[in-house]
C-alpha cells in the first residue's frame, strides 16, 4: 500500500491515532534530518510540508499559524481543485466554506481564472467567465475530525482563531480532465505567482510548532528541518 492509501483507509475508519502517529513520525524524521523536505508558503494562507507524491496521489501537511509570513495572494481565496481532497484535522479548528457560482453578465463580482501549476509556480489565466459568488454551506472541523472536498467544487478554508495553530493531513487524488480554478478581480490580467520556500530556520520552527501542537514527546529545540 502507498502512504496515500494507508492514510485514506485510516481516515475512512476514523483512526485518529494512526493518522497522528504517522504525522508525528514525519515531523520527527524531518527534525532529526532523516527526511529531507521543503516547507512551502502557499498563497492561500497556509504552509505546506510535502510528504508523498506518486502519480495522481499526493499527501501533505497543511499548517496555519500567525507567526509565519505567507506568500501574497493575487486572487480571492475561493478556488476549486482538479483533485479530490480528503483532510484530517490534527490540531486546531477550521471551517470549510463551499461556494456556488452564478453566471452574471450585468453585475459580476469576480472572474474565473485557470491556474496552471508547475515547479516554478502558478500561472493564472482569466477565462472570461464573469460570476457572482454565493456561500452555499459552511462546516466546522476540529482536531480528530475529517472532511472531504470533491474536485470541481469551489470552496475556501477559514481559520476562526487567527492566533491559533491549525494542522491537517491533506490527501489529494487527481481526477482526469479536471482544472484548477480560482476567483479573481474583474480587472486582473494573466500573471504568475511563486510559492516561496521557507528559510531553514523558519522551516525548523514550523516543524517544532506543528510537532508540539499534535502532542507527544516534543522535538529537541535544536532540531532543524532538512539539516
Amino acid at each position: 500500500m502507498t502512504v496515500y492509501s494507508e492514510l485514506s483507509a485510516a481516515i475512512g475508519r476514523r483512526d485518529g491515532e494512526a493518522i497522528t502517529e504517522w504525522a508525528r513520525g514525519l515531523l520527527d524524521g524531518i527534525a532529526a534530518g532523516a527526511l529531507a523536505t521543503t516547507v512551502v508558503s502557499h498563497p492561500l494562507g497556509f504552509l505546506c510540508v510535502p510528504a508523498h507524491r506518486s502519480g495522481d496521489e499526493g499527501v501533505c501537511l497543511h499548517l496555519w499559524g500567525p507567526q509565519w509570513r505567507r506568500a501574497a495572494l493575487t486572487t480571492s481565496p475561493t478556488h476549486c481543485h482538479s483533485w479530490d481532497l480528503v483532510s484530517w484535522v490534527l490540531a486546531g479548528v477550521l471551517r470549510n466554506q463551499t461556494v456556488r457560482l452564478v453566471d452574471e453578465a450585468d453585475a459580476p463580482t469576480h472572474q474565473v481564472f485557470e491556474v496552471r501549476s508547475s515547479p516554478d509556480g502558478d500561472v493564472l489565466h482569466p477565462t472570461g467567465r464573469l460570476v457572482r459568488a454565493e456561500v452555499e454551506a459552511v462546516t466546522t472541523h476540529r482536531a480528530g475530525e475529517g472532511y472531504t472536498q470533491r474536485a470541481g467544487v469551489f470552496h475556501q478554508t477559514l481559520v476562526p482563531d487567527p492566533q491559533g495553530l491549525v494542522a491537517t493531513v491533506a490527501l489529494g487524488l487527481t481526477r482526469p480532465g479536471g482544472t484548477d480554478l480560482s476567483l479573481g478581480g474583474l480587472d486582473t490580467g494573466a500573471h504568475r505567482t511563486r510559492r516561496e520556500s521557507c528559510p531553514p530556520e523558519v522551516a525548523a520552527q514550523v516543524v517544532r510548532a506543528a510537532r508540539a501542537a499534535i502532542g507527544g514527546t516534543r522535538v529537541a529545540e535544536s532540531a532543524g528541518a532538512g539539516e
